[in-house]
């Protein structure tokens, strides 16, 4: 059975000072040598994942950190990439050592607070220490879950693994749906799937698969089909589907194809929702209609590969944006978990639909940019805006389609 991607696991994030326990921490609760574990200070240098089933609460990702107390250059750079933890983690574990707490504490338990991470303090190496009963009757009084382990006897892991799954986050157990709230039970969905050189070879696309897991989950139907079979799908329906799913690079063709009275829209638009903030991202799309000559655009893309000709955000989207201006943009690309500390350079931000994350890191990077002030949209609203079928493409989400419109009729 192939295992469940990271984007559908729950990322629990490790953190705390050096040689307070993390990765033995997460040996004990994983029962294997993920992580190495030594007696000297800043073992653990780049943050290391490990993804197992925690049942019954279902798939999970670990990410073990390195000390956030690391000193020095490369030190330095080690916590830069603890706090990139930070924009994923969905459940974070702050790990000291049973009779520490100070400042290092107190400031990611601030942080934890102000994203709205659920926190679970565990105090290891209780068989060498005991923690305060001040720290104990204050973190009790903030509602923080406290855990006392000896990770390397393996003793509190019980009650660390229970604590897991009382202080998970309630949007993951009641996760959201991709589209089967769009088509009901007994319903029928299309779903456009060109198949051409982006498309993997035996296999679709993450958004793809997922979509129909979804429908099929939820007692939906689903025909999945080439853009060019489209029009003979259609005609051979006996009655016309509930809605029509395209990849975002035939979005022009398959809206020609597809009766105005089906309701259309794309796979990127569909994640858009379901792992980030629809209305906020069509706002951003609107600002595209300022755009001017010269203006910065950052492109981020989730996934690191090696682009091919007519890669849709190398090549296509920014062609189809210098287009839509009528003049010459400056184009920024990163990927992964590579973004901008600070956005207000760019006066538009495009996002592919971040299918391989968790919905953390999406809302993070979206409020990054609403912080700043700098539009964020995302490759499907783009294209569907550039070729001037935002509308049609936004009729299954009434929210973000009465934004739409009512941005229209302000003046520019």
């Amino acid at each position: 059975m192939e295992a469940a991607p990271k984007g559908l696991r729950l990322h629990i994030g490790i953190f705390g000072r050096r040689n307070v326990g993390k990765s033995s921490l997460l040996n004990a609760i994983t029962q294997q040598q993920v992580s190495i574990v030594s007696d000297q200070a800043g073992t653990t240098t780049d943050p290391v994942e490990k993804p197992m089933e925690l049942l019954p609460l279902g798939p999970v990702l670990f990410i073990d950190t390195a000390g956030i107390d690391d000193t020095g250059a490369l030190g330095e750079l080690r916590v830069q990439k603890t706090r990139q933890v930070l924009d994923r983690t969905e459940l974070a574990v702050l790990v000291t050592e049973a009779g520490q707490w100070g400042d290092f504490e107190d400031q990611f338990l601030a942080e934890f607070k102000e994203r709205k991470i659920p926190i679970i303090a565990v105090m290891n190496k209780s068989d060498l220490g005991r923690p305060s009963a001040q720290i104990l009757e204050r973190l009790a009084a903030e509602k923080i879950r406290v855990v006392k382990t000896a990770a390397v006897s393996g003793a509190g892991i019980l009650d660390f693994r229970q604590a897991l799954l009382d202080c998970a986050p309630d949007d993951f157990v009641n996760s959201a749906t991709i589209l089967s709230d769009l088509v009901g039970p007994g319903e029928l969905a299309v779903l456009v799937v060109p198949i051409d050189k982006e498309a993997p070879k035996g296999r679709l696309i993450v958004p793809q698969v997922q979509s129909i897991r979804d429908l099929l989950d939820h007692d939906a139907y689903c025909l999945v089909v080439k853009e060019r079979e489209l029009c003979h799908a259609l005609e051979s329906l006996k009655a016309p589907p509930k809605l029509v799913v395209t990849d975002s690079q035939v979005f022009l063709k398959v809206a020609a194809n597809t009766p105005q009275e089906v309701k259309l829209t794309s796979f990127s638009i569909l994640f858009a929702r379901y792992k980030g903030d629809l209305v906020e991202q069509v706002r951003g799309t609107l600002a595209i209609e300022r755009l001017k000559k010269g203006d910065s655009v950052l492109i981020a893309e989730a996934c690191s590969h090696h682009p091919i000709a007519e890669d849709i955000g190398r090549v296509k989207i920014p062609r189809w944006l210098t287009q839509y201006v009528g003049g010459k943009l400056e184009f920024v690309h990163v990927q992964g978990h590579d973004f901008p500390q600070d956005v207000s350079p760019y006066q538009l931000i495009v996002h592919c639909g971040a299918c391989m994350w968790n919905r953390r890191e999406m809302l993070t990077r979206i409020l990054a940019c609403r912080r700043a002030g700098v539009p964020i949209t995302n490759y499907g609203l783009t294209i569907a805006y550039s070729l001037g079928i935002l509308e049609r493409a936004l009729e299954p989400f009434p929210a973000a389609l009465e934004l739409c419109r009512e941005g229209k009729r302000q003046p520019a």
